[in-house]
């Protein structure tokens, strides 16, 4: 640790970048600040991505997107036993910086780590422990690094997250973000926005255009390999099963079939319309950004769930709704891959 720490400053500054869990929380992976002060005798890690679980609203503000989140101090061996325990690595890149550069974010986390200033209110995709690492770092260092892009041209924030969710085989997680998440996750991330991702932070640094800004990596902790999970339960599964009994049973003449036809119609519509409740509290209800412009909407109708208990119905008004929103699913699969989202 030394080499780095030899200017007046007696400080070396490093990123750390943790691999993601097997937790839906710890998917994305995770980043830290770590900051040797050789004159302090001091090794402190530097994290923004800490909450308050024991607040009695957290699940409340967490649902409507008002959970502040906290910038926390902790020594290293603490922060990497609980990467150690949960098997996950952790990278370190030492900053290539000026012993004033140095000084200067060292300041800056002493005035965050004040009560006044420690909280802010947490954005996944544009403000959060990963995007306030980089914008101290841009910030800092002169001079203004270049930050290349380490995602495909035209990747969307959508694109970002599946790479993970598909990794970790959070299948239904990902069916449930999908249906959640509207138009908005579907525009093409800029360069900075990929940032984001702890593991686009790291290699973009590795990648700077304009000035070298890494002085050393190296492995702090290296995960042990484990067996690749399988889970044969996956949506397309689940959902391939129940359009087969719907097949089977539309065609049938048998009287427990017609039954159970009645009872899936009962379900669809029921369900879709709860979602579509749903849909319009996080749009409307909520401060997350990424739920709002939900194009899914258009087929999980809050009606239905007023509709499922009139499946059957041969009054003209249900028949009239009924062949309406046929007419729209039909319309919707036509026309699903022009849409925004």
């Amino acid at each position: 640790t030394s080499a780095y720490c030899q200017d007046s400053s007696r400080l070396r500054i490093s990123l750390l970048t943790c691999t993601p869990g097997e937790e839906l929380y710890s998917t994305f992976g995770h980043s830290a600040l770590r900051v040797i002060d050789s004159n302090a005798v001091s090794d402190i890690i530097f994290n923004y991505g800490t909450f308050d679980f024991n607040d009695p609203d957290f699940y409340s503000k967490f649902i409507r997107g008002k959970l502040l989140y906290v910038l926390s101090a902790e020594k290293l061996e603490d922060f990497l036993f609980t990467y150690q325990v949960e098997n996950r690595g952790v990278t370190e890149q030492v900053l290539n910086l000026t012993g004033p550069e140095k000084i200067n974010i060292k300041h800056f986390l002493a005035e965050n780590m004040k009560e006044e200033n420690r909280w802010y209110k947490y954005d996944f995709t544009f403000d959060n422990c990963t995007s306030r690492l980089r914008d101290i770092i841009v910030k800092y260092k002169k001079p203004l690094p270049q930050l290349p892009a380490v995602m495909p041209t035209g990747f969307t924030f959508r694109n970002g997250i599946h790479h993970y969710l598909n990794f970790n085989k959070h299948h239904w997680s990902k069916l449930g973000i999908d249906i959640l998440l509207g138009s908005r996750m579907d525009k093409t991330m800029t360069t900075a926005q990929q940032q984001f991702l702890p593991d686009n932070l790291m290699y973009a640094l590795d990648s700077t255009k304009n000035t070298r800004i890494i002085a050393a990596k190296k492995d702090l902790f290296i995960a042990q390999k484990t067996a690749d999970g399988f889970s044969w339960f996956t949506p397309l599964l689940l959902f391939s099963i129940i359009t087969v009994i719907w097949i089977l049973a539309g065609f049938s003449q048998s009287k427990i079939m017609k039954l159970v036809l009645k009872w899936l119609d009962w379900l669809l519509f029921f369900t879709t319309g709860l979602l579509g409740i749903l849909l319009l509290f996080m749009w409307w209800g909520t401060d997350h950004v990424m739920t709002k412009d939900n194009y899914n909407l258009l087929w999980a109708l809050p009606s239905n769930a007023i509709m499922a208990f009139f499946v059957g119905n041969k009054k003209n008004w249900a028949k009239k709704y009924f062949l309406f929103v046929a007419f729209l699913y039909a319309a919707l699969l036509l026309l699903w891959f022009f849409l925004p989202q």
